[in-house]
């Protein structure tokens, strides 16, 4: 049963009515929930069930195997992280993953910290057919965000192109994560409660594995997987770019039963990371209804997305930021 509103992205090819119409539910259901399903989406049954199972093969692998990618041996964030190893508001998630973002050289500009975040990719030799099938993943799902940005800006009285400055060397990143099972299901953290630092979000999750709530009016709906379609939410960066008007929502995810496990792959489309989100100039009735953005001192958001990224990653894998940015560590304790 779908808890959260469903939106066809094909309805944009239906003529302009319809358009129209995907453009205003889109809108609303951004403000009014911050989540939603997307169907119609074009990202076919083929290429989803390869996703999944090379995301199945990498974690069957030998433990072994999945170390010697381990992300404690990359600055940059990437690779695998073993379970255990990633928190969430100060607190142990209970998921092993692959962050996969951008394949870049080390940046060697030092003009801001967060260039730190640009670098290559951590790939298991033991399964090339993966890197293969993620890069295939990131084009189709970077074209469904970009069509998305696209129908949120004419929604908000702007013009359809006004992030593509900001968008035209997006600092992109994908998780496959898996969550092992566990005796205390409504109290494992799977993934803590939080909201995504950048601007769009599209989960898939495998079919038939519920886990994944938003909290609604304050409390914790559940959304579970409908075949097909992606989860779709937006971030910080978007609550900035509108004031307010469109707040990112908190989210979290539980550990599944004992005996059973669950594999998710969320995509982050982001703008590039020393890309400023543009502020929208809403319409008088829109501008009305923007309270500002969230006000949390434990947790800034800033208007460039690299310095997003950054406060995120070294909170969230502390044992990273100490091997290898241990000054970064030294100066957020003395602020």
């Amino acid at each position: 049963m779908a808890n959260l509103p469903v939106l066809d992205l094909s309805d944009l090819d239906r003529g302009e009515a319809a358009a129209a119409a995907f453009r205003t539910r889109l809108r609303e259901a951004t403000r009014d929930v911050g989540f939603l399903y997307l169907v119609g989406h074009g990202v076919d049954d083929d290429l989803q069930s390869r996703v999944h199972g090379l995301a199945r093969a990498f974690f069957a692998l030998p433990e072994d195997r999945k170390l010697a990618i381990e992300n404690v041996t990359s600055p940059h964030f990437r690779g695998y992280t073993r379970l255990g190893g990633e928190r969430t508001e100060g607190k142990v998630d209970r998921r092993e993953q692959i962050d996969v973002g951008p394949e870049r050289e080390p940046s060697d500009r030092d003009d801001a910290d967060y260039w730190r975040l640009q670098g290559p990719n951590l790939w298991p030799e033991s399964l090339p057919e993966l890197e293969v099938v993620v890069r295939e993943w990131h084009d189709r799902l970077t074209d469904v965000g970009r069509r998305l940005l696209a129908a949120w800006a004419q929604s908000l009285g702007a013009p359809a192109d006004v992030f593509d400055d900001a968008f035209a060397d997006p600092f992109t990143l994908i998780k496959i994560v898996r969550y092992p099972g566990s005796d205390a299901r409504r109290d494992g953290q799977g993934v803590g409660a939080h909201k995504d630092s950048g601007v769009l979000t599209l989960l898939w999750v495998e079919p038939g594995k519920d886990g994944l709530q938003v909290e609604i009016d304050g409390a914790w709906v559940d959304a579970p997987p409908i075949d097909g379609a992606f989860v779709v939410n937006i971030g910080e960066l978007l609550e900035h770019a509108t004031n307010g008007y469109l707040q990112a929502t908190r989210h979290r995810v539980l550990t599944p039963r004992s005996g059973e496990d669950r594999v998710s792959i969320p995509f982050f489309l982001n703008p590039g990371l020393d890309a400023r989100i543009p502020v929208l100039d809403l319409p008088p009735a829109l501008a009305a209804e923007a309270g500002g953005v969230s006000q949390d001192p434990a947790n800034p958001i800033y208007a460039t997305y690299g310095e997003n990224a950054l406060k995120s990653r070294l909170r969230a894998h502390p044992d990273v930021a100490a091997i290898h940015h241990p000054d970064l560590v030294a100066a957020r304790a003395a602020s």
